[in-house]
């Protein structure tokens, strides 16, 4: 088994990387590449322009800018507000400091320790880094000139903030909708394929060639929790974006459909682990009936391409879902049979049986399911 895991883990690496290059190369994310560069251009052209002792702190624009930048417009808002409120209450809190005992050895440490405090409340969101952060740069920077500086450095970075939020809303960045939708069917083809592989994992020689479906289960825990987070964010990108009135999607439709999948995803997980476990005679293994596997693998099969369909309702879907039932109902057939010549049910039989049809049940349309 070590030698199993190490590849495992050589396949794993590898496959995150070539994840991760492919979300740095998205074209959305190669958009806020160019939309960032922009606003921060803007901003450090903008910033000298500014009235007053304001101009004297130009360099807090461009970080501004920065800041407000999100793949979504909602995104941008948020940030950009929630600095704004955390700047202000850091550079509150030094105001304090400065008015009463003023900085020294003591009081800017409480400060920063108190600024700490107060950006756990969770009222200022991703700006809450920035309450200690301007409460120690007024005390230590300002210094002398702590009114101009606090001026300066709050309606700069507003300045910044705005000059990205503009960026953001006259080049508008496109829906994430069929982005997610796109990982979601992705997801489905990929349940579909490992449940292919456990289908000639029982069917081939003991131990199988192939083991990378055993290590994939566990994977699909994280998969969903990453494709949850994907359609979050295509919500998320279709509020206040106009670029979404030109969009047909439905989101609550692919969010059904993840609920499905998810509830899909543990089941495989449960006869992935049944399976392995017998497979490599793992401390918790049960024997499997030498009558079982060729139904399994049937059923297994069967079930995967019925689910590689989806709620599509054409109709090679329904005979897919057809042959599913027929073959899940010789499984189940065959294992009642056995239970009863044997005097045993406890097994990876019983187990993938029972898993089978709950899968093959979700992953029907909502009307065939009901019905």
């Amino acid at each position: 088994m070590t030698d199993t895991t190490s590849r495992g883990r050589v396949r794993a690496h590898a496959s995150a990387i070539r994840r991760a290059a492919r979300q740095a190369t998205d074209p959305a994310r190669l958009l806020l590449v160019a939309k960032t560069a922009l606003a921060v251009g803007l901003a450090w052209w903008v910033a000298p322009h500014m009235p007053g002792v304001v101009d004297d702190y130009p360099y807090y624009a461009p970080l501004g800018a920065l800041i407000s930048m999100y793949p979504t417009l909602m995104g941008s808002v948020r940030s950009g507000l929630q600095t704004i409120l955390g700047l202000a209450a850091g550079i509150g809190l030094a105001t304090l400091v400065i008015l009463t005992v003023g900085p020294n050895w003591w009081t800017i440490p409480v400060v920063v320790g108190l600024a700490v405090l107060i950006s756990g409340t969770g009222w200022f969101g991703s700006g809450r880094e920035y309450v200690p952060m301007a409460a120690l740069f007024v005390l230590i920077i300002g210094g002398q000139n702590a009114d101009d500086y606090s001026l300066g450095y709050l309606v700069q970075t507003a300045v910044g903030v705005t000059i990205g939020l503009l960026v953001n809303v006259l080049i508008a960045p496109a829906p994430l909708t069929a982005q997610a939708a796109a990982r979601v069917d992705a997801f489905r083809a990929h349940l579909a394929t490992h449940l292919h592989d456990i289908g000639d994992a029982i069917s081939a020689s003991w131990p199988p060639e192939r083991d990378q479906w055993a290590d994939d289960a566990a994977s699909l825990a994280d998969t969903t929790r990453e494709i949850r987070t994907a359609l979050a964010d295509a919500d998320d990108s279709r509020r206040g974006n106009p670029r979404a009135l030109l969009t047909r999607a439905r989101p609550r439709d692919v969010w059904a459909e993840m609920d499905a999948l998810d509830a899909i995803a543990h089941h495989i997980r449960d006869i992935s682990d049944a399976v392995a476990d017998t497979i490599w005679e793992r401390p918790a293994a049960i024997e499997l009936d030498p009558v079982l596997p060729d139904p399994l693998t049937a059923a297994c099969h069967a079930v995967a391409d019925a689910l590689a369909f989806g709620a599509d309702d054409t109709s090679e879907a329904h005979l897919a879902r057809g042959q599913a039932a027929r073959a899940l109902r010789h499984l189940l057939e065959t294992v009642d049979d056995r239970t009863i010549e044997v005097h045993r049910s406890m097994g990876p039989g019983v187990l993938t049986a029972m898993h089978l049809r709950r899968i093959l049940i979700l992953a029907r349309p909502a009307r065939e399911s009901a019905e």
